[in-house]
């Protein structure tokens, strides 16, 4: 009787590690065939879980301290995108890439060159070392097709050294020997208007152009938003007629945001941040701060494509 015991817990115990076991394999078992392909093919990890396939893409290259502490790779460096079967038998892809600052312009041509979106960029921490930046993604299409626009991207990721990424640095302080020379009285701002088709106002050495969004109808609790209120398009310049530096942010509806990223990294200028800056206003206005180095004629050429992608149907002029 007392063997008969011994064997009936020994069975129980055998049993309970071999549901353990099943339940634990699970969830790869069940991953469905379009899905194994995915993770195959970007040659990653993942699970699928309620409905939906989610890709593993840690930083565990990146040794990453936070106001000097030492953070592992689960604190918040775990890269991903996940994919979900939407209507008429499409997918719906979406993810958060953790790039270092180098690699951020060169992954986002690389999603938006295979006609996927980039929908936000910003950071999780401050006084991180190395600086780490977050891009969100997004695309409709089949798995396959998503994981092969996908791949590129991923691709470059871990693969960019901080000289190819960087522009040249600019110091601070005003020297003879500066990449850019900021000084006051250098800059030909008729060519510049000209380009632009907008006149701006001197600071100082810093010449800037503040576009409204007059096309745009933004109320918040019924009062008017308009360019005073902070909706506008601007870019301030600073340097010589040989080489200067431009900075500036673009006031885009949801719907502009993809055209006008893909104009600014076809005309050389770095995106460093996409965001709101508003809540609880209607329509949503998504905003665009951009950075860039070289002949001013060049990078105000590049800032007036971006802004004739704005309002296709009643254009900001």
């Amino acid at each position: 009787m007392k063997r008969k015991k011994t064997y009936k817990w020994i069975l129980m115990v055998v049993v309970a590690f071999a549901t353990m076991a099943l339940t634990m394999l699970s969830p790869a078992q069940d991953i469905p065939g379009e899905y194994q392909e995915v993770l195959a093919y970007l040659g990653k990890q993942g699970d699928f879980k309620d409905n939906v396939l989610k890709v593993n893409i840690p930083r565990n290259d990146l040794k990453v301290s936070v106001a000097g502490v030492a953070t592992p790779t689960s604190f918040g460096f775990g890269g991903w995108c996940a994919m979900t079967r939407g209507d008429m038998d499409m997918n719906v892809m979406m993810g958060d890439l953790v790039l270092l600052q180098e690699e951020v312009n060169p992954v986002m041509s690389a999603v938006l060159d295979k006609g996927l979106e980039v929908t936000a960029l910003h950071n999780h921490f401050f006084w991180d070392e190395p600086r780490v930046y977050y891009m969100h993604i997004h695309g409709h299409g089949k798995p396959a097709d998503l994981a092969r626009a996908i791949k590129p991207a991923l691709d470059v990721i871990g693969h960019v050294s901080p000289s190819e990424g960087a522009p040249e640095k600019v110091p601070a302080a005003s020297t003879a020997g500066n990449a850019v020379q900021v000084v006051e009285g250098k800059l030909n701002i008729e060519k510049l208007n000209t380009i632009i088709g907008h006149k701006g106002d001197f600071n100082g050495p810093v010449y800037k152009v503040v576009i409204g969004r007059d096309d745009l109808k933004l109320n918040e609790m019924g009062a008017v938003i308009n360019a005073r209120m902070g909706l506008n398009t601007w870019a301030a310049f600073v340097g010589t007629d040989e080489k200067a530096a431009v900075a500036g942010d673009i006031a885009m509806l949801e719907s502009e945001v993809t055209a006008v990223l893909k104009t600014l990294r076809k005309n050389g200028l770095e995106i460093v941040a996409i965001h709101h800056h508003m809540t609880g206003a209607r329509p949503v206005v998504i905003f665009l701060h951009y950075w860039g180095i070289g002949p001013p004629e060049k990078l105000a050429a590049g800032f007036r494509s971006a802004i004739d992608e704005l309002g296709k149907s009643g254009n900001v002029r």
